[in-house]
């Protein structure tokens, strides 16, 4: 007997998302794939008849938030039959073994099985369904399928996957060994943005600076000058760069091409040459700070992000020391800091996890209120300054505001008597407080 097939059409369906952009614009992807199949997009889980949970397992708190909400999820299958899917890094990570645990889930599916999707809810069977295969070559979803959630600022994805084995990180694990899309298909798709009116672009990738063409070999220099050469797009973005493959010429090349910004993540993880070697990061300290210095020598104005990890095992008082040194030394714009916390197959998951939780608490603080007080001394200095901000919407906290954000990707929110969603803005900055810039449109 034939299994009989499931009509996706007018099938509610909700994607939920735990992480990183990667993150986000694989949920792009899945909504667009499962909207094109004739599903439609719900803006809640209580409607919905099928539910996509996208997952991230870079940190544990990121894996005991996800069961947290698949326990709220079970109950919810109780009251109405629906489909429940999770799919993403926990799902390639553990695979068949989340159908085992958790017995409402109806299929686990890891990041490059994505394609499958369709198929797997339209069967109209009752066995569990896991896929967590890798292919060697990107596999391309179709831009047009795309479910973006903004029409101004869109993710191109160019390359997925990590060969560095950095000791604490379980990326490589998670997303497989790096592979990059063809030139070729990338500038397409920033073409075909452009087309729709997006006024700008984030090159994604768990490692952008190691791209290269797959058919040609060109670098991510070369991509950046063709993105840049692309009309109608006005700002390009990056995310994220390793401190080790970031070289003069990827800098050089953001500071000739008038609309790539002058911002820049770059993760140090640590400020302490000797944990840096722990961490299998492939740099120094020093040769870090090198590469800050060559970037402010060459572009004065730029914005410098960063990530922190404090309590990595065997991180003495004077190596976290200097993390904050630092911290004070390069005075980025922002950071994000978390505390260690061991993730398996790593190099690290190894070693005795002897920094106990309170003084991993201790020192996140620390840094924590430390970049604070430097990201408000920044902020201040902008104070009297007008600068242009790319309006997104309306504040979150005061409905009247608009909100954007400027060149350096900070949160502008501004007063403007016009409507200026989607469009630059001239904004003359107020006030400020440590996490965003105020300020009012010099047109109105």
């Amino acid at each position: 007997m034939e299994k009989s097939t499931r009509n996706l059409k007018n099938l509610k369906f909700y994607v939920h998302t735990f992480g990183c952009q990667m993150n986000e614009n694989d949920s792009e992807r899945i909504a667009g794939i499962l909207s094109t199949a004739g599903g439609k997009i719900s803006s809640s889980p209580e409607e919905s008849d099928i539910i996509i949970v996208n997952t991230c397992a870079v940190r544990k708190k990121s894996e005991e938030k996800l069961y947290s909400y698949l326990g709220r999820l079970a109950s919810s299958k109780k009251k109405k039959k629906r489909t429940i899917g999770v799919v993403g890094c926990v799902a390639q990570l553990y695979g068949p073994e989340l159908l085992e645990k958790k017995s409402f889930i109806d299929f686990v599916l890891g990041p490059d099985n994505y394609n499958l999707i369709t198929e797997i809810i339209q069967s109209n069977h009752e066995e569990k369904f896991a896929s967590t295969s890798w292919s060697r070559e990107y596999k391309e979803i179709p831009h047009e399928k795309i479910f973006r959630e903004s029409n101004i600022s869109a993710y191109v994805t160019i390359m997925e996957g990590c060969n560095n084995f950095c000791s604490y990180c379980i990326v490589p694990f998670t997303r497989g060994r790096e592979k990059c899309r063809p030139l070729q298909k990338i500038t397409q798709e920033i073409q075909n943005l452009a087309n729709k009116g997006y006024k700008e672009i984030q090159l994604l990738g768990q490692n952008v600076n190691s791209y290269k063409d797959p058919e040609t070999e060109k670098d991510f220099s070369v991509l950046l000058k063709e993105a840049n050469r692309i009309i109608a797009i006005e700002w390009i973005r990056f995310i994220t760069s390793h401190p080790k493959n970031f070289t003069k010429n990827i800098a050089e090349t953001m500071k000739g091409s008038e609309k790539v910004c002058h911002q820049l993540h770059l993760p140090v993880q640590s400020g302490s040459s000797s944990v840096l070697k722990r961490m299998n990061r492939g740099y120094t300290r020093e040769e870090y700070l090198e590469k800050i210095t060559f970037l402010r020598d060459l572009m004065p104005d730029i914005s410098l992000s960063t990530d922190i990890i404090v309590g990595f095992p065997g991180e003495t008082e004077k190596e976290f020391k200097e993390t904050l040194s630092i911290l004070e030394e390069v005075r980025f714009n922002n950071i994000f800091s978390f505390r260690y916390s061991p993730r398996p197959f790593t190099g690290a998951y190894k070693e005795k996890d002897n920094v106990s939780f309170e003084e991993k608490k201790r020192r996140l603080i620390e840094v924590q209120n430390l970049q604070k007080k430097i990201q408000l001394e920044l902020n201040e200095s902008t104070i009297g300054k007008v600068m242009k901000v790319l309006c997104t919407g309306k504040s979150k906290k005061a409905p009247r505001i608009y909100s954007g954000r400027n060149e350096g990707y900070q949160v502008v929110n501004f007063k403007s008597k016009n409507d200026v969603i989607g469009c630059f803005v001239d904004v003359h900055i107020t006030s400020c407080g440590p996490y965003s810039l105020h300020g009012e449109a010099t047109k109105q």
